[in-house]
């Protein structure tokens, strides 16, 4: 079963909703989120990037940081940019991009059930980002970026969600980037239960992004529990803020590789050993991204080739060793470039699809890097039986778009 809980949101006014609402903390530097909000006293960097209102160079994982984002936070209240409402809802947050609609439930989802591992992950964290999320959390008492989760699609949650868009929304704008951002409010007792009764019809939940949040809310939540010697279960620390999307309305874009060397390999070398386990073809300065699965991209030396698996040469049967970031990584980075863990190694670097093929071509034409590869994007479906099958997804393998906004509501830890 998943649970779902509503609760009391903190969200912006409606007219200045638009303000408010920022891109995650994690996908911007401290110089572009400082930039962003330099004119905006009512973005939500002040609060998920509050070492922006910090002197240059303060360390991100400073005390400071994280009592300025509680102050900020405690402002925005105390001025009226964020108000509680009076009873606990649902939302309904849907994005357009594009061509690309997708809408998700906003709600808090069981902390415990995370524990239980009905609701799924498929990637490691890493210690200092999650210590991070928890600081955040744990000072400011409140979760202020929702994680992404995902279920296999219901038609009668379908029909559900579709009947609270008809309505008009509270919040709906356009944001800089060309997405378009819209969102109710379910205040409806029986809207609110029969969600509540449909989710519980359902198997599980996965993470599709937000794992470091996640993990930092079961952590907050075990080390309150601990703390309380009255805990029953129902305090709001028991469960995360996140977006409930259905799998059919996912869109997972590519996430490149770059890397700086040959591993001391001539070109003529490096080539060489790519053909043993791919097909090699070059094509010369203009390339489209790849069109299939175990198809890639590479970028060397001012041309583009097209590499395909070869079969054989990856375990088809294994959910994790057939992934296209896997045969990469087992097959070209590890045993030709000498890359080690990628998390760590400081001679690679990810792109997410969304700045194309041309940013590849500019990282290796500046002389930054030496090689790019664009892969074939990661499935939904891939995600799922992976997490299904209690496995673990390499780094760096989905990039979700478009981006869930922060600051559209709030889960208060009180």
């Amino acid at each position: 079963m998943a649970t779902v809980k509503p609760f009391r949101g903190l969200r912006p006014k409606a007219e200045l909703a638009a303000k408010v609402a920022s891109p995650p903390y994690d996908v911007l530097n401290t110089e572009e989120a400082r930039e962003m909000a330099k004119d905006n006293p009512y973005s939500f960097l002040h609060i998920n990037k509050p070492e922006i209102d910090l002197p240059p160079g303060t360390d991100l994982y400073d005390d400071s940081v994280y009592a300025k984002g509680k102050e900020n936070l405690d402002r925005f209240i105390k001025e009226g940019v964020l108000i509680q409402d009076e009873k606990p809802c649902f939302y309904v947050y849907r994005q357009i991009m594009g061509n690309h609609q997708q809408i998700g439930l906003v709600a808090g989802a069981s902390v415990e059930e995370y524990e239980k591992n009905l609701i799924k992950k498929h990637e490691l964290t890493r210690a200092d980002k999650e210590e991070d999320r928890v600081k955040h959390v744990n000072t400011l008492n409140a979760q202020t970026g929702p994680v992404f989760l995902t279920y296999k699609a219901s038609e009668e949650i379908d029909a559900l969600i579709n009947q609270i868009v008809s309505r008009d929304p509270v919040y709906d704008f356009t944001a800089d980037d060309g997405i378009q951002h819209t969102f109710w409010v379910v205040d409806n007792d029986e809207e609110i239960k029969r969600l509540q009764e449909h989710f519980a019809g359902l198997d599980c939940l996965y993470v599709a992004d937000g794992h470091h949040r996640s993990a930092a809310a079961t952590r907050v939540k075990q080390m309150r529990q601990k703390q309380n010697p009255n805990h029953t279960g129902e305090e709001e620390y028991n469960y995360f803020l996140t977006v409930i999307f259905p799998h059919n309305q996912m869109y997972i874009m590519d996430y490149n590789r770059v890397v700086k060397d040959l591993n001391g390999l001539s070109k003529e070398e490096f080539l060489q050993k790519v053909s043993e386990k791919f097909e090699a073809e070059k094509v010369g300065a203009n390339i489209e991204k790849p069109g299939q699965k175990h198809e890639f991209v590479m970028y060397l030396d001012g041309d583009w080739y097209r590499l395909k698996a070869k079969p054989g040469s990856f375990n088809q049967n294994d959910p994790v060793e057939q992934l296209d970031v896997s045969i990469l990584m087992n097959n070209l980075l590890s045993p030709i470039l000498g890359i080690g863990d990628p998390r760590k190694d400081k001679r690679i670097d990810f792109v997410g699809g969304i700045r194309g093929l041309e940013e590849l071509k500019r990282r290796v034409d500046s002389g930054e890097m030496k090689v790019a590869f664009g892969l074939y994007p990661t499935s939904i479906e891939d995600l799922m039986a992976i997490a299904d099958a209690g496995k673990i997804m390499p780094p760096k393998s989905t990039w979700f778009e478009p981006k869930l906004r922060s600051g559209l509501v709030i889960h208060l830890l009180d």
